[in-house]
């Protein structure tokens, strides 16, 4: 089976997680999922495929070299998606030998897929690309990181001529919100070094990531009514948006980019009584995090000062850190994947994630983990697809990284 198909199978799982949950996984959806991966994988011949109390999935590729005693390498990959746009119901359709131009994804609705909106688009002309109907998200992120990896195992199984060492598979809930590496059981998974298959297009080699925090800033006010609130309402509402223009402009997402910080608010709720607002705060550069958290402290005390003490509390929260900091130290599984996507005749691409994966956290866990590209491409919207020849390309590179890491000496 090739890579694109599991895909499109996968797509009939509505496993988006959902950050107002404290269970883990956060929806049953991915429990089911869950299972369905390890019968799969039990398939494949992979014997020792489990799922664990919180649905997370290992399972192991025995070395089929005599005597064996290299360094374990793993691949992992998460199986939530987002739920920031639709998600149920997907309708994924096969575009054969794409022309060019544009793609009619709902001829209802209008919808278009549109080169002059996704210029990366014409880099696969006469490639066959797995589309949606234009209304949901694909799920490729990362339902095709975990096609690429049991395609892998398949190939494993069915070439035991082709030698490589012991090799583990991981499968984590909830990324999407942050928690992927929550419950993952770093020893019992039993890797040395490993990656995550998390990224878009072929030839991406990630070790880079955002240093992350999250700040809850809490504003609080006094009602009365609005005929006798000369000189004594103090809009909690109002000031949540005072607090809002303290922070820097040009420190937002819509106006960063490469190794740019930013502050980005993400949720607003609020009365005269009360009101809270919810950021993200980003930078590669841990000590320009730190300044981040500073201003956002600083303009709580300022309104304080200004409306009162106590008026706007700030709670904030670490949420990753740069996984450059770890991987490099272990330079060899950055150099082989290079090394492995110029062999497949691809360039490799390695620049600063404007986000995190798991392995961000994984890596600081003691698993050294950067980042692979899986063949999809838009992720976290409805013009999201993949390309079925490029997933083949990723199943190639792991397939080559685990060889090379069956004959490796470190």
């Amino acid at each position: 089976m090739r890579a694109y198909e599991r895909l499109l199978k996968y797509t009939r799982y509505p496993t988006a997680s959902d950050e107002a949950s404290e269970n883990c996984p956060s929806t049953p959806a991915q429990t089911e999922f869950a299972k369905a991966l390890v019968s799969e994988m039990k398939g494949l011949g992979i014997t020792d495929a489990v799922m664990d109390e919180n649905s997370y999935v290992y399972g192991t590729i025995p070395a089929n070299i005599p005597n064996w005693q290299g360094k374990v390498i793993g691949f992992i990959a998460h199986m939530d998606v987002v739920d920031v746009v639709p998600w149920e119901n997907i309708r994924p359709r096969i575009v054969e030998n794409y022309p060019g131009g544009d793609i009619l994804l709902n001829e209802e609705k209008q919808i278009v897929l549109s080169p002059s909106d996704y210029p990366e688009l014409l880099n696969y002309i006469g490639k066959d690309l797995v589309v949606t109907d234009g209304t949901t998200l694909l799920g490729a992120d990362d339902k095709a990181g975990i096609a690429d990896i049991l395609t892998m195992a398949e190939y494993f199984r069915d070439h035991p001529e082709v030698l490589h060492g012991t090799i583990k598979i991981g499968f984590t809930p909830d990324e999407e919100i942050g928690r992927g590496a929550d419950h993952f059981n770093v020893p019992y998974f039993g890797a040395d070094y490993a990656y995550t298959v998390d990224g878009g297009a072929f030839g991406e080699v990630e070790y880079e990531t955002f240093n992350a925090a999250s700040a809850v800033v809490t504003i609080t006010g006094r009602s009365i009514h609005p005929g006798s609130a000369k000189n004594k309402m103090i809009n909690a509402a109002r000031i949540a948006a005072e607090f809002d223009r303290l922070l820097p402009e040009a420190m937002r997402p819509e106006h960063t980019e490469g190794r740019e910080g930013f502050f980005h608010l993400t949720g607003i709720s609020g009365s005269e009584e009360h009101a809270e607002l919810y950021y993200i705060l980003r930078d590669h550069d841990a000590e320009k995090l730190e300044d981040k958290k500073r201003i956002v402290r600083e303009a709580a005390a300022w309104l304080s000062a200004k409306y009162g003490n106590g008026t706007a509390d700030v709670r904030i929260i670490d949420s990753y850190r740069n996984m450059a900091e770890q991987v490099l130290p272990h330079r060899h599984l950055i150099d082989i994947a290079h090394e492995e996507v110029k062999a497949l005749g691809g360039t490799p691409v390695s620049v600063p994630v404007r986000g995190g994966t798991d392995g961000s956290r994984l890596s600081f866990m003691g698993l050294p983990c950067p980042n692979l590209g899986t063949g999809g491409h838009n992720c976290h919207g409805r013009f999201e697809y993949a390309c079925a020849e490029e997933m083949d390309l990723c199943v190639q590179l792991l397939v080559r990284i685990a060889e090379r890491y069956g004959k490796l000496s470190l």
